[in-house]
């Protein structure tokens, strides 16, 4: 029975030295796997973001299908009458995101969501039929830069290369 000793009972048990060890290890362990927990809460922030983005996205498309294929009349109030689970300020959406903009024309139209807590933006844009995805940090947007059909906010921060 190497590393544990018997009192004069006949009982046996861990040295000081062992418990120092397991409790070191089960730090060094915590310290390496509660960053990785923590991050994922601002992930699922981002990722209900990104899923009420592309819910706008089919809605604007219902629009245009009402509309004889314009697009004109996508707006944040439009796509909510058209889909109630689309939240359009922070208020109404409690904890989760929420369509900061969304504008549209004859051809083209793009949405923008926001993730509660991390304030990140997603965006998705239909340049006459071509899609495009931006992202970045509340900071990011709405500073603009003019795409084929808009101008539009520049992919500043939030995610790495400034598109999802």
């Amino acid at each position: 029975m190497v590393g544990r000793h018997h009192d004069a009972n006949g009982e046996r048990g861990f040295t000081l030295i062992e418990l120092l060890v397991v409790i070191l290890i089960i730090g060094i362990l915590a310290a390496i796997a509660i960053p990785s927990f923590l991050n994922q809460t601002s992930k699922a922030y981002d990722a209900s973001a990104k899923e009420l983005a592309r819910t706008a996205e089919t809605t604007a498309q219902t629009i245009a299908t009402d509309n004889s294929g314009s697009y004109s009349n996508v707006s944040p109030t439009n796509l909510f009458g058209y889909e109630k689970t689309l939240f359009t300020s922070s208020a109404t959406a409690g904890s989760n995101a929420w369509i900061v903009d969304a504008k549209g024309n004859t051809s083209s139209y793009y949405v923008v969501a926001q993730a509660f807590k991390t304030n990140d933006w997603f965006e998705i844009e239909n340049d006459s039929g071509t899609i495009y995805r931006f992202c970045g940090a509340d900071s990011g947007w709405p500073t603009t830069f003019t795409s084929t059909s808009f101008t539009i906010s520049a992919p500043t921060g939030g995610c790495a290369t400034g598109s999802w």
